[in-house]
């Protein structure tokens, strides 16, 4: 009788292309959101009772404040500063952008407040048709990078409104569009 031998041989098996590829994605996918997290962390942000952190506009072609076609909010340091975050495609900051230029009209000859417009995530064009639609005569600024934003820890989504007192601390958040210019000119008169 002849014996045979039957040779197995154990061949090692990889991990099917597929799934090497579904982990690289995940791996890439973790690693930037890690990313993200540290470079938020790195970013300053404003918080209730503490300084606003320094950063610097330049506001759009035919807006000024002071003669000037850009700022650094330092230089605005002995004002209370209101900034509201808007946006052209936002209809509730269509709702109180009426209400934001008539408390800009009882305030700007004082030189003691002074209102800033930022436009978060927006194009030219349609920032131009809103500021030009509901009159907008206090300087704005584009917020194309969403950096201006960023410090000033938007929470909720456009419009958001920004008290801050003379020393640079921020004072008071509004989520939200405005009701009246009396809510306006409440919130301005609690810090002074």
């Amino acid at each position: 009788m002849t014996e045979e031998t039957t040779e197995t041989t154990n061949t090692k098996r990889g991990v099917p292309v597929t799934t090497q590829i579904f982990i690289w994605i995940l791996l890439v996918g973790l690693l930037a959101l890690v990313g993200f997290g540290l470079r938020r962390a790195q970013n300053p942000m404003a918080t209730i009772g503490k300084p606003v952190p320094q950063f610097d506009l330049v506001y759009y072609e035919g807006y000024e404040y002071n003669g000037k076609t850009e700022m650094k909010l330092s230089d605005l340091q002995g004002k209370i500063v209101v900034i509201n975050i808007w946006a052209s495609w936002c209809k509730p900051c269509e709702q109180e952008a009426p209400d934001l230029e008539e408390a800009w009209q009882l305030y700007k000859d004082s030189s003691d407040v002074v209102f800033i417009g930022v436009d978060y995530v927006d194009t030219p064009a349609g920032a131009n048709e809103y500021l030009t639609k509901f009159n907008i005569t206090f300087p704005n600024a584009p917020d194309l990078k969403s950096n201006i934003s960023s410090i000033l820890n938007r929470q909720m989504g456009v419009p958001e409104t920004y008290f801050i007192d003379r020393e640079g601390i921020l004072r008071h958040i509004k989520i939200g569009p405005f009701a009246s210019v009396n809510e306006i000119q409440s919130v301005i008169q609690s810090i002074e």
